[in-house]
């Protein structure tokens, strides 16, 4: 028998770029708690609201977060991975190689 998973447990604990982070299931937005047919899904931080830096000063990203202000990439993507100062790292952690992004 396969047991649930549920949200808020642990799906993975990651470091990356010097930094440790503990992935747990969850949902993005409150209206996919809601539907039965989305599935608990891992949740990466949100650090367009709570930036955290490497030591060398380059923000830490996500491939699917939001794109920002600075963004240069071909337009067909809203998310960081379509662009150039993109730098990936492991479990879709990635930096910001824009200078101006640098703490």
């Amino acid at each position: 028998m396969l047991s649930k998973i549920k949200e808020g447990e642990v799906y993975k604990v990651v470091t990356v770029f010097g930094r440790t982070f503990k992935l747990c299931y969850g949902y993005y937005e409150e209206y996919e708690r809601q539907s039965r047919f989305n599935e608990l899904v891992p949740i990466y931080p949100d650090f367009i609201n709570n930036p955290v830096y490497t030591d060398d000063g380059l923000p830490i990203v996500t491939e699917m977060q939001p794109v920002c202000s600075e963004y240069d990439g071909d337009g067909k993507t809203e998310v960081c991975f379509g662009c150039r100062y993109f730098n990936r790292g492991e479990e879709l952690f990635g930096t910001c190689l824009n200078i101006n992004k640098r703490k």
